[in-house]
């Protein structure tokens, strides 16, 4: 999740809200305030640094099916493309034929756009193409940032940018190996979602957190 849905701003909430129910106060991003989805997803998952392809792969095609769409409605769909995509196996998905596409267009658990569904496949095998090349995808994925995640200090929404330098040469380099849906302001979103960014706001618990997973004090 990056700035097409709504990143961190002030970063301050409450754990006594509806949310957690919870008495003890802590400052977090307060993009995903408002749904226990969002707090369970920023709280154990956006912006740690991740390594394990299949999870890189599944984020990069629910980033892509959120383009003009909020990460909340995505979110809430995110078990339903599970299903629907054998669990983001790309060798599996690689090998769908058109009857299975139109089996996933009347899914009424994911997004049925007719090219975000095509791009799932299309992109799963240009995974595999880059997986056969540099080992993982993890390698390939972690050379633009030269395999370390980028430390920011973010003090408020409007220190966040929709791209940077690196995500514009993801986005070009993923393009020309034939991936979709992979512009530059999703890229960016990517790597704030598998931690090749922390964008969490410095008031913010996890920032001190990414820190200390990517090996900074």
């Amino acid at each position: 999740m990056g700035l097409l849905a709504g990143p961190p701003s002030s970063c301050i909430v409450r754990d006594c809200c509806a949310v957690t129910r919870r008495t003890v106060s802590r400052e977090r991003c307060d993009w995903g305030t408002t749904d226990p989805l969002y707090v369970e997803y920023h709280d154990s998952e956006w912006g740690m640094p991740a390594h394990d392809d299949r999870h890189l792969f599944e984020m990069l095609i629910l980033e892509g099916a959120q383009a003009g769409l909020s990460w909340i409605t995505i979110l809430r769909k995110r078990d339903n493309y599970r299903r629907a995509f054998d669990n983001f196996d790309a060798v599996k998905i690689a090998r769908y034929d058109s009857k299975r596409i139109a089996a996933l267009l009347s899914d009424p658990g994911i997004v049925r756009n007719r090219l975000k569904i095509g791009a799932v496949v299309h992109n799963a095998r240009a995974y595999l193409l880059v997986k056969e090349e540099y080992g993982s995808f993890d390698a390939f994925i972690w050379q633009f940032v030269n395999g370390k995640p980028i430390q920011n200090a973010r003090r408020s929404l409007s220190d966040i940018p929709a791209r940077t330098p690196e995500s514009d040469a993801m986005s070009k380099e993923l393009k020309r190996r034939g991936f979709k849906f992979v512009g530059s302001t999703i890229c960016y979103a990517f790597m704030q979602a598998i931690g090749m960014v922390n964008d969490h706001t410095t008031k913010c618990f996890r920032w001190r957190e990414a820190r200390a997973a990517a090996g900074v004090r």
